[in-house]
């Protein structure tokens, strides 16, 4: 009830404030959900792992070990340029390359938007600051003598209320976005050195007589 009487008191901006919150926190939650708990992946290990495998040519086994519950997009890139090691270089890079790019917005959905919300929320608090003194003084001007002093009271209250809302939901908003948006940021770097570490286990293999490289017929399933 309380919470009722301040969004009344702040006029219909702070339900236009209140709405943001929701939806803010919804992709929060949705994006807390998503890179920190499904996509959590003990890169180290995993990296150890993976370039054991190709340096000892057991491809399949290196694939098999991509097949990870984790949604980290680290397995699949690496998946993708294993299932070409018997290709060029240029060719492990483009396989790597093109699943980064399917992979990677799914990692960035909704971060953008949800620093424009925090950024929406502090700008119509502002809003609301203003249509607060413009009714404010609008009301004095019309009120009589007497009624002028709570018409003014009113109108500065809600231009308070406004500013005070759009503050208090901008900033835990924008605190999240810097958060969400440096894991992200992390996701994308333990990406582009997963794949380089791969290269390199993989410069070996390129390296040696062509007879030493798997055939094109088994492939991956050499071990």
């Amino acid at each position: 009830m309380m919470l009722l009487e301040l969004l009344g008191r702040g006029g219909w901006m702070m339900w236009v404030i209140l709405g943001i919150s929701i939806i803010a926190l919804a992709i929060t939650l949705e994006r807390v959900i998503m890179i920190y708990i499904r996509a959590r992946l003990n890169v180290g290990a995993f990296m150890v792992r993976i370039k054991g495998l190709v340096e000892n040519r057991k491809y399949t086994e290196a694939i098999e070990s991509c097949n990870v519950r984790s949604q980290h997009p680290l397995p699949r890139v690496l998946k993708a340029g294993i299932a070409k090691a018997n290709r060029r270089e240029k060719e492990i890079e483009r396989a790597m390359e093109e699943e980064m790019l399917r992979a990677i917005p799914p990692m960035q959905r909704g971060v953008g938007f949800l620093g424009l919300l925090g950024n929406s929320a502090t700008l119509l608090g502002l809003l609301g600051t203003i249509f607060g003194l413009i009714r404010a003084f609008s009301g004095v001007s019309a009120a009589s003598a007497a009624a002028r002093q709570e018409v003014l009271a009113e109108g500065i209250s809600m231009a308070m209320y406004t500013t005070a809302f759009g503050l208090i939901v901008a900033v835990p908003i924008l605190f999240f976005h810097m958060m969400i948006s440096g894991r992200v940021d992390k996701l994308l770097i333990q990406i582009e050195e997963g794949a380089s570490g791969l290269l390199g286990a993989l410069a070996g293999r390129l390296k040696e007589p062509k007879s030493a490289v798997p055939s094109k017929q088994d492939g991956v399933n050499a071990s």
